[in-house]
C-alpha cells in the first residue's frame, strides 16, 4: 500500500468513526417504552473495531514519515513540520493584513476615525510568497507520498 492511499484510508475512518460517534449518540436514550432505531452497543463495537483499524494506520504513518527521506537529511515527518508552519504564518499574514485594512464608514465627524499601523500591501505579499512556499512543499509531499510504501 502507498503511503498516499493510508491516508486516504485514514481520513475515511475518521469520517466514519465520526459518523459512528452521531449514530450512537442519537440512540443513546429513547423515551420510555420505545426502542432506540440502531442499537447502540452495537454501533460501539463497529467504533471500537474502526478505531484500532485507525490506531494501526497512523503507526505506519507515522513510522513511515519519520524513516522516509524528503530531502538531503530532512524526512517527511521533517518537511511536514515546516508545512505546518508555513500554514500557520500564512493564516496570520492574511489575517493581519485583513484587520489591517481600514474602511471607514462613518456619519459624523465625531465618529471614531481608525488608520492603519501596518503596511497592508507588504503583509499581503508577504502571505502570498509564504502561500507560494506552502503550495510547492505541499505539492512535493503529494507525489512523495504516491511513490512511498507504507511500512509495517
Amino acid at each position: 500500500m502507498k503511503l498516499a492511499e493510508a491516508l486516504i484510508e485514514r481520513a475515511d475512518l475518521q469520517k466514519r468513526m465520526e459518523q459512528l460517534k452521531a449514530r450512537i449518540l442519537r440512540n443513546a436514550k429513547v423515551q420510555d417504552g420505545d426502542n432506540p432505531a440502531e442499537d447502540p452497543k452495537e454501533l460501539l463495537q463497529e467504533l471500537e473495531a474502526l478505531s484500532l483499524r485507525h490506531e494501526d494506520l497512523v503507526k505506519k504513518i507515522n513510522r513511515t514519515n519519520a524513516k522516509t527521506v524528503f530531502a538531503d537529511d530532512a524526512t517527511i515527518a521533517d518537511a511536514i513540520a515546516v508545512r505546518d508552519r508555513l500554514k500557520a504564518l500564512q493564516n496570520i499574514h492574511n489575517d493581519l493584513a485583513q484587520e489591517s485594512t481600514v474602511t471607514q464608514v462613518r456619519f459624523s465627524r465625531s465618529e471614531v476615525k481608525f488608520k492603519s499601523v501596518v503596511d497592508v500591501a507588504s503583509v499581503q505579499k508577504k502571505a502570498d510568497t509564504i502561500a507560494r512556499e506552502y503550495r510547492e512543499l505541499d505539492n512535493t509531499l503529494q507525489a512523495l507520498n504516491w511513490t512511498t510504501e507504507l511500512l509495517d
